[in-house]
């Protein structure tokens, strides 16, 4: 089998921010701190750029592509205070939704399983989130979604925990919060505390059966933490703080790498099978994590800012 890297040409002005492509891998969209959102038709050969969008007044931090069943649907966030929700016509792209109720830059943006409708949750530098009022005082950097089913109603079909709502957050606090939807009203349910600076980015694993739930966090001070919770066996006590031991319910913490990365460690993204984790750092280089049968994570490649793979990439200490 072999592999092949892609290379695309981006032609954004100034830096990018993000890059996701959509659930069938055939268009990908990008944002940067010019304002623009672009979007490309890509295949083997490469891409070819179809739209140029331009409504935000500011950097564009994330873009969001929702389920396809709900249409050609794109939400950006930007440092303008705006979400803006697009929508694909014959004609082209249009804003059809403009959520500028935030006061501060808007720095995350997540659509929630589709199982649930076209919900996108987001972030923002005033502390809220649209739902979810002095989520992080300090300011929201990202948000996440749990899985809609929990792995334990997998053998459990009956399961209270089925449907159970779910939302992560992580701030400016240094903190990752999670919150469930009660009666569509969210609570905060746990308070995960590890980090000693920012927390960057959050993400929960998809599930994956292992009546266990993941949840990766990374931060400012250059690490990252891979959070666990055994469904089995949730807390009856309605709020939690994580501690290195899962006891009652609680979320146990390990660090990912023994030793702090070289660089902030911005972004985390789980593979769709669940059991590998992308880590994006502030030094250019990609590392790929996955857990071994003694559950401890260990580096199986790294790639660098040519796209470059070391099968041996453990990041220099």
């Amino acid at each position: 089998m072999t592999s092949k890297t892609l290379a695309f040409d981006t032609q954004h002005e100034d830096m990018i921010h993000d890059a996701q492509l959509n659930y069938y891998g055939k268009r990908l969209a990008t944002c940067s701190s010019d304002g623009s959102v672009r979007i490309f038709d890509i295949d083997e050969q490469g891409q070819k750029l179809k739209s140029v969008l331009k409504e935000h007044q500011g950097p564009v931090w994330q873009v969001a592509w929702a389920h396809p069943k709900f249409g050609n649907i794109l939400a950006t966030c930007s440092y303008d205070g705006q979400v803006l929700i697009w929508k694909e016509s014959e004609t082209g792209w249009s804003v059809i939704k403009n959520h500028d109720k935030h006061t501060s830059s808007v720095n995350a943006i997540a659509w929630a399983p589709h199982e649930l409708g076209p919900i996108l949750a987001c972030g923002s530098s005033d502390g809220n989130t649209q739902m979810l009022n002095d989520a992080h005082p300090s300011g929201v950097n990202s948000v996440s979604w749990a899985p809609i089913s929990p792995v334990a109603a997998l053998s459990q079909p009956t399961s209270t925990n089925a449907m159970v709502r779910q939302l992560a957050t992580g701030g400016c606090d240094n903190l990752v919060k999670i919150w469930e939807d009660t009666s569509k009203t969210y609570e905060i349910i746990h308070t995960l505390a590890a980090h000693d600076d920012w927390v960057r980015d959050v993400a929960f694993a998809p599930n994956i059966g292992l009546g266990c739930q993941y949840l990766a966090s990374c931060s400012q001070d250059k690490t990252v933490i891979i959070w666990s919770y055994d469904l089995s066996s949730p807390s009856s006590e309605p709020t939690q703080l994580a501690t290195s031991s899962n006891v009652n319910g609680v979320w146990s913490h390990k660090q990912l790498s023994p030793k702090p990365f070289n660089d902030v460690v911005w972004r985390v993204s789980w593979s769709l099978s669940g059991n590998v984790l992308a880590v994006s750092c502030g030094d250019n280089k990609i590392t790929l994590w996955k857990e071994n049968l003694s559950r401890e994570w260990e580096n199986i490649s790294q790639l660098d800012e040519n796209g470059v793979a070391n099968q041996s990439g453990i990041p220099a200490q």
